[in-house]
């Protein structure tokens, strides 16, 4: 750096928990060289931006984050990682004040790449996003040791994926599924468990595809009943990875919730084949039942697409009949991003598939999002008037294992109450779907 002395770096993650973790991985890295984390606007000699590529409009917030943060910090050397890095390390080379771009794999070697970002101000970009055919392990990422009131860790146990659906960027922003080894997977956690974090949440770009050797998915679950911590969630699953031994091991365990995310995307089997999902409606309406009935009170939520090109009203409308016939319990509702470089915006040039009007997708979007309310309301009401743990978090605020957030009243204003789980009686449901209840103890 300019100033020999100053060894701060301040890290800025955009994107999924996946970043977040992984970068907390590359800043104790950092901080084994000496470097002290600070934020952005504590005179970082380094920063570290971490991008995302999932959307155009995630794109656009990186490059205006990283314009803004080379304006705060004009002496700093400014490093783009990541996705949006690996897809378009030109792009992000050619912003004004950018030091190095660095790809998938790179990113992790980040220490590697310091003395090019050691030059003086105005010299050439280092750019570095080689070929993720390359790319034959995943690297570790987890969440910082705990403190500061932080009850839930990320911990990254998988990387990639091989599905390729036509609307996705993830296998030629991460490249293929990979991952990590178990006996990494179980260090980690207890090192998150001893830190101090009560709940530890499973992470990864395919999740249920994790297989190390001989070890699938559910023989993982099984391997982390092992780990001192309270709760272990599971991050997302795709539908048609909820085997029937997965099941199972979520069934007899004491630390994995009750709770599973199934991505849906769409509930018209046509678009559905469009986007090169595998499964069809009947599928995951099975798979949803299936975990119902082997983990009673199992919370169900799901993604789901809207404005996919060539989606007609026709499609929509199955897709909103099908997902009021299935007992989820909450919506994370999207509107489709075409992306440079997938099958589907080839077939978007090509005139295979026509986009949807703006208008028309911000409407069935509204759609979906008040059909996801109505579910995430049913299901918190099922709750009134039972005894919940409730995992508290900050103040008086805290979740239940299915993800349910409760809220008490407490004499001390919450003071004491992080990191503890607790028996509450929920007694009513308030506004923005808050749950209200009392301590039992």
């Amino acid at each position: 750096m300019n100033n020999k002395n100053n060894k701060k770096v301040a890290a800025v993650t955009l994107g999924c928990k996946l970043n977040y973790a992984e970068t907390s991985s590359i800043l104790r890295g950092l901080e084994g060289l000496g470097w002290e984390q600070c934020g952005p606007d504590e005179g970082p000699a380094l920063v570290i931006v971490h991008t995302c590529a999932v959307t155009g409009q995630a794109e656009q917030k990186c490059r205006q984050k990283i314009r803004r943060l080379v304006r705060m910090n004009p002496a700093a050397r400014v490093v783009a990682i990541g996705c949006y890095a690996q897809l378009s390390p030109s792009l992000l080379a050619g912003i004004e004040g950018v030091s190095a771009v660095l790809g998938t794999g790179e990113k992790f070697e980040l220490c590697r790449y310091l003395e090019a970002a050691e030059g003086e101000r105005g010299a050439p970009p280092a750019v570095a996003a080689g070929p993720l055919s390359e790319l034959r392990r995943a690297r570790p990422g987890s969440s910082p040791p705990a403190g500061g009131g932080r009850t839930r860790a990320f911990l990254k146990i998988q990387d990639g994926c091989d599905y390729g659906c036509a609307y996705c960027t993830i296998p030629l922003a991460r490249g293929r599924s990979r991952s990590l080894e178990p006996g990494e997977v179980l260090r980690q956690a207890r090192e998150l468990a001893l830190s101090g974090y009560r709940e530890i949440v499973l992470s990864g770009v395919n999740t249920g595809d994790y297989r190390s050797g001989d070890v699938d998915f559910a023989k993982l679950l099984a391997m982390l009943e092992e780990v001192p911590v309270s709760r272990i969630r599971i991050s997302s699953l795709e539908p048609d990875r909820l085997s029937r031994e997965v099941l199972r091991a979520v069934a007899a365990s004491r630390r994995v919730v009750p709770h599973l995310h199934l991505p849906l995307q769409s509930g018209s089997d046509r678009i559905l084949g469009a986007m090169g999902r595998r499964y069809t409606t009947a599928g995951y309406r099975d798979a949803v039942l299936r975990a119902m009935d082997a983990v009673p009170g199992c919370a169900v939520g799901a993604d789901v697409m809207v404005g996919y090109p060539g989606e007609a009203e026709e499609e929509f409308g199955e897709m909103c009949r099908f997902i009021e016939s299935l007992p989820l319990s909450y919506l994370h509702v999207f509107s489709c991003s075409v992306r440079p470089g997938t099958l589907l915006a080839r077939q978007v040039e090509a005139g295979v598939r026509r986009r949807v009007e703006p208008k028309e997708a911000a409407r069935r979007s509204a759609e979906l999002i008040r059909l996801g309310e109505d579910k995430a309301r049913s299901y918190a009401l099922q709750a009134v008037g039972s005894r919940r743990m409730v995992l508290f978090e900050e103040g008086c605020r805290g979740y239940t294992p299915e993800y349910l957030r409760v809220e008490v009243e407490s004499p001390e204003g919450g003071e004491g109450l992080a990191g503890r789980e607790l028996p509450v009686l929920v007694e009513r449901l308030g506004e923005g779907l808050q749950l209200h209840g009392r301590l039992l103890s």
